[in-house]
């Protein structure tokens, strides 16, 4: 008995915390990153709201010199605007709980981004 009051008692004090960030939210930071990095603002320029991130440490460090082998991956400006509206829509979808919604999302989402320089 004392146990279950105990175990009651822990629940009830740890319920106002938030939970821990989901995968998809995660993937949205990640994503969103990409493209405020250099490669994005080659392909768009910088917009307006939007800081340059640089150093990270899993980028890549050369240039890539060649285009993609499949020529849907190529990035242009309106692929890179239509991804940004979809991350938006995976935000809403992943802040309502639906998991599965904001993985479809933020999958399209990476599919429109592209191959970025």
């Amino acid at each position: 008995m004392r146990f279950a009051a105990t175990l009651t008692a822990l629940a009830l004090a740890l319920a106002p915390f938030p939970t821990m960030a989901s995968s998809c939210a995660e993937q949205i930071g990640t994503i969103e990153r990409r493209l405020d990095s250099a490669g994005a603002v080659e392909v768009t320029g910088l917009q307006a709201g939007h800081t340059l991130q640089t150093g990270s440490p899993r980028g890549v460090q050369a240039v890539r010199l060649g285009a993609p082998s499949d020529p849907d991956m190529i990035s242009t400006a309106d692929r890179v605007a239509g991804a940004r509206t979809l991350i938006i829509r995976a935000g809403d979808e992943d802040r309502r709980g639906d998991k599965r919604a904001c993985e479809n999302t933020m999958t399209e989402a990476k599919g429109m981004i592209g191959a970025l320089p």
